[in-house]
């Protein structure tokens, strides 16, 4: 009669594992630290002069940490700056862009990458290759572009385009489709093919499809590529300054030229004038942060 041993189990594996799983990365802790830092700075020492008068940085110099701290650089820069009109400027300006360039890019991404048809790769490499073209090659056939456009007075009061924030919408719109329409068209091929095949079967057209099943299993997605377009776009300084005259329309960046002395510039109300600004993006990448970084993270695990 034979009896068979119960197999011992084997611990060296296990304790390798752990052994390399217990391994700290030094090398990477140092350099993101580094990068940190590098990227604070700048940030950090807005702030700071921005919370000192002018009058103690005359006295006691840039680098140093003598006299008083408060926000009255912040106050002053707020209403001299007009900077309640402007911020509603660039909401007016920024929360269609966004809409609209995720609300196209999506349709976009869904028809190359979802549909079957010949034409998938040549649409995705020209939609693909028109961020390759820098935007200002373009400044100057758009804004001939939009000059000649003709509206009526009541809709427009230079009688176009021009002036108007229509311009900087359609044209943030334009060249950030590209981008969002490769990554959505990437994150959409990586879904089932059977979620739309189900649906294909049950009588579900290509609208129904898009919308009500592949639109919202993009919303991590979405709200990733959201929160960078709210940066990149609100941020904008170009098409604003080239297609808007008027000054009661400019966006919240340009109000900094509000802060300039015509002989000398009072470099603390400007610090405090560039933190405001900051202000919104941070709150936008704050709120969706969690919703930013699974959408970045999604399909890393993925063999």
């Amino acid at each position: 009669m034979s009896t068979l041993a119960n197999p011992i189990p084997s611990t060296a594996g296990a304790a390798a594992v752990n052994v390399n799983s217990g391994k700290r990365h030094y090398g990477t802790h140092i350099f993101l630290t580094v990068m940190a830092i590098m990227w604070l700075i700048p940030l950090v020492w807005s702030l700071f002069t921005a919370l000192r008068p002018k009058a103690d940085t005359d006295k006691y110099g840039y680098f140093s940490l003598g006299g008083t701290f408060n926000f009255d650089n912040f106050i002053t820069a707020w209403t001299q700056g007009g900077f309640s009109k402007y911020l509603l400027n660039s909401v007016i300006i920024t929360v269609p862009s966004v809409l609209l360039t995720l609300f196209f890019a999506s349709m976009m991404a869904f028809a190359v990458s979802r549909v079957s048809w010949k034409f998938n790769v040549t649409l995705l490499i020209m939609f693909t290759a028109g961020n390759l073209l820098p935007p200002q090659v373009l400044a100057a056939p758009l804004f001939e572009m939009f000059k000649h456009v003709t509206l009526p007075y009541s809709f427009s009061d230079s009688g176009n385009l021009l002036n108007t924030y229509i311009s900087v919408i359609a044209v943030d719109t334009a060249f950030q489709i590209g981008f969002c329409t490769f990554v959505l068209s990437n994150y959409m091929k990586a879904l089932s093919s059977d979620l739309t095949e189900a649906a294909l079967v049950d009588g579900a057209g290509i609208w129904r499809q898009y919308w009500n099943i592949i639109l919202p299993l993009c919303r991590p997605a979405l709200a990733a590529l959201g929160t960078l377009e709210v940066i990149f776009i609100y941020n904008d300084f170009f098409w604003p300054l080239l297609f808007i005259q008027s000054g009661s329309r400019l966006p919240i960046t340009t109000a900094i030229n509000n802060l300039q002395g015509e002989f000398l510039s009072n470099y603390n109300l400007l610090a405090a004038g560039a933190t405001i600004t900051v202000i919104p993006t941070l709150i936008i990448y704050l709120v969706l942060q969690r919703q930013f970084v699974a959408g970045l993270t999604l399909g890393s695990s993925k063999g």
